[in-house]
């Protein structure tokens, strides 16, 4: 039996992958890549015992944290960068194709199904404005798509989602959606605007030990869904917003900022967005992902 030592730690916990069990080829890719990466960050940084302790602490206050209303590991996630990146491998883009973004922890299933060009507003606030958004959703070619789903969700004025406040009506800035046979989708909503992530837990420890703020800037939510195509979960920015630039969960990307236009003749809203979708055609073979 050879003695455990700094140097060799690392290739003996490797070694005992499937000693005792079976496991697949992706599981000790997985295990083998985490192993190394996760000693060598232990020996860069020295790590002493009391921080693995208090790391070991702040993952168990996160783990309490978490209901169905608030999933403070993929908060975490989306502070350090991670969901992010893990949307970006999962959908690379190919050729003229929408880009993704994250999905975010305020999504509800089963918004109201509402017909097109309908509003999403059911609680008003003072200082709210409305926006007319419409766009087509096409293929990679240019073909219209007609019958895509389209989820939409929005903050309200005062930086609240409608399930973080009793004040608004439930499901307050949601809604389903669907093209028409030209592919074309439109909704009126109000101008959503930046807040701040949820801070008051563990993930405002971390954003604090990382000296980052917690704030988003103004946009809106996106599923586009249909049989046949990839699943596309996306996000439109507002041009004119504040942390575009320093988004706390990096989610910006720049095909997916949108100016806010003030609404033309002819439109009940204050501002008018048109922003088009391309959806990536699907394989015959393959099931569309859940996001």
């Amino acid at each position: 039996m050879s003695k455990v030592t700094i140097d060799n730690i690392t290739d003996t916990v490797i070694a005992s992958l499937g000693q005792n069990g079976d496991v697949t080829e992706r599981q000790r890719d997985i295990m083998t890549a985490l192993l190394k990466h996760l000693h060598g960050f232990c020996k860069d940084v020295n790590l002493q015992h009391n921080e693995f302790i208090d790391a070991c602490m702040f993952l168990a206050r996160a783990g309490a944290v978490c209901d169905d209303k608030r999933q403070e590991f993929i908060l975490l996630g989306d502070i350090l960068g991670v969901e992010v990146l893990v949307d970006m491998l999962s959908n690379p883009i190919e050729g003229t194709e929408s880009e993704s973004t994250v999905l975010g922890p305020f999504y509800r299933e089963n918004p109201p199904v509402l017909p097109k060009g309908a509003s999403t507003v059911q609680t008003h606030f003072d200082n709210e404005e409305s926006v007319h958004f419409e766009g087509h959703v096409r293929d990679a070619s240019g073909a219209p798509i007609s019958g895509v789903t389209i989820d939409v969700w929005e903050d309200a004025p005062n930086g609240l989602y409608e399930n973080h406040d009793n004040d608004q009506a439930d499901y307050n800035l949601r809604g389903r959606f669907e093209t028409d046979e030209n592919g074309h989708y439109a909704f009126r909503a109000v101008r959503p605007v930046p807040y701040p992530i949820p801070d008051n837990e563990t993930a405002g420890e971390l954003l604090r030990f990382m000296g980052h703020h917690p704030n988003r800037p103004g946009h809106m939510h996106f599923i586009l869904s249909k049989d046949g195509y990839r699943t596309l979960v996306s996000q439109i920015y507002d041009a004119d917003s504040a942390y575009l630039d320093n988004d706390s969960v990096f989610a910006v990307k720049e095909s997916l900022v949108a100016k806010f236009n003030k609404a033309p003749d002819g439109i009940d809203t204050d501002l008018h967005v048109d922003f088009d979708f391309v959806l990536k055609a699907q394989a015959a073979d393959q099931s569309i992902a859940a996001e």
